[in-house]
Parts: C-alpha cells; sequence; structure tokens
C-alpha cells in the first residue's frame, strides 16, 4: 500500500487542499469578530483564529507530505474493503432521532435512544451476535442514561445552560 504514484498522491493532496481551504474560510470568517480583550485578556476571536491557523497549518503538512511520497509509514487499514452502508443508517437514524425527538423526550432520553441507535449499527458492522436480543437492548439503554443524564446534570444545574427536559424540575 506504500504506492508513491500520482494516482495515490492525488487523494492525499486533495484532502490537505481541503483542510487547508477549511482554515481559509474560518479565518475570513473570524475576520468579522471582534477582538476586544475580555476576561484573561483573550478576545471572542481567540478561538477562531486559533482553530483557523491550526486547519491552514495541517493542510499545508498534508499536502507537503503528499507532494514529498506521502504517507510512506502507514499501515494497511484495517476492516472491510468497502463501507457498510446499513451501519452509517443505523447511527444517522440515532441522529435524526435525537435532533428530532429531543424537546418530546427531553435530552436524557433522547440522546439515550441516539445511543441504542448508534451502537446498535456498530454492531452491526462487527457482526456481533444477538444485537437485537432483550438483555442487549436493555444495557444499551442503561449505558445511554448513564452517559446522558450526567451530561444534562452538568450542564443545567452547573453551567447554568438549559437543556429540553423530560419535566420543569430540571432533572429529568
Amino acid at each position: 500500500m506504500n504506492e508513491n504514484t500520482s494516482s495515490s498522491r492525488t487523494p492525499q493532496a486533495l484532502v490537505g487542499g481541503g483542510v487547508l481551504l477549511i482554515g481559509l474560510a474560518l479565518a475570513a470568517g473570524a475576520v468579522s469578530i471582534p477582538g476586544g480583550a475580555g476576561y484573561g485578556g483573550v478576545g471572542p476571536n481567540f478561538l477562531p483564529w486559533m482553530i483557523a491557523g491550526m486547519l491552514v497549518l495541517c493542510g499545508v503538512l498534508i499536502v507537503r507530505e503528499a507532494f514529498t511520497g506521502g504517507y510512506r509509514n502507514r499501515e494497511e487499514p484495517s476492516g472491510a474493503a468497502n463501507a457498510w452502508w446499513p451501519g452509517l443508517v443505523w447511527v444517522s437514524a440515532g441522529m435524526l432521532a435525537n435532533a428530532a425527538l429531543i424537546t418530546l423526550l427531553g435530552f436524557i432520553l433522547s440522546c439515550s435512544l441516539c445511543y441504542l441507535l448508534a451502537v446498535q449499527g456498530l454492531r452491526r458492522a462487527m457482526q456481533q451476535p444477538a444485537t437485537m436480543s432483550a438483555r442487549t437492548l436493555a444495557v444499551d439503554v442503561v449505558t445511554g442514561i448513564a452517559i446522558s443524564a450526567p451530561v444534562f446534570w452538568m450542564f443545567t444545574q452547573f453551567l447554568a445552560i438549559n437543556l429540553p427536559g423530560l419535566t420543569s424540575s430540571g432533572w429529568i
């Protein structure tokens, strides 16, 4: 897989060029953000400029790497030769369901559903047995709640950021 032909360099150079263009676009947007120093001497434009600079640097380095021999020491990729599209559908369904149901079910339950569907897609991609057993589904739901509940409470109770809840108490 360590080909040094121009056909293997082209996708690498295109990725680097894309990263470089995204960095330049972010820098163009950062120009319009006021730079007045705030708390700690850092203004609101600091982070966009820092990210833009790092993306430009990474893009330049990727393009340089592509034109100076490509990724010389990369390992053979693991997994299947082609993407497994049903897994993408499961993960996408989880994200779309989360977005559609977050105001109806609340943050914790909608994120748990997202987790359940995404894990199902990943398990199926890895061809794990018993992906739809009651025990596996229950473990996935409990794990989703165990991940999303502390995030919800951290944001709502400690950071005072409003997230959609199931009840008006602010705890669920």
